[in-house]
């Protein structure tokens, strides 16, 4: 389970942001207005993304090279 072992937690958070971010880009409409519900969850996703794009950036790369080599 993901939600057990904290590396993995945070290998599925930075997906989550990713992800999210990455529709917004190729769909914008979507992200408009804001939504209730597991949407307005990946709204703030997004918004994460957009706004610390070097650090989750670096921060893939930092979990990807954990997983490679550790």
């Amino acid at each position: 389970s993901a939600l057990l072992n904290f590396q993995s937690f945070l290998t599925c958070v930075l997906l989550f942001i990713c992800t999210s971010t990455y529709l917004k880009s190729q769909r914008p409409s979507m992200f408009r207005e804001k939504k209730p519900g597991l949407f307005s969850l990946v709204y703030k996703g997004a918004v994460i993304g957009t706004r610390l794009s070097p650090w989750v950036s670096a921060s893939c790369l930092l979990m990807a090279a954990w997983t490679l080599f550790f």
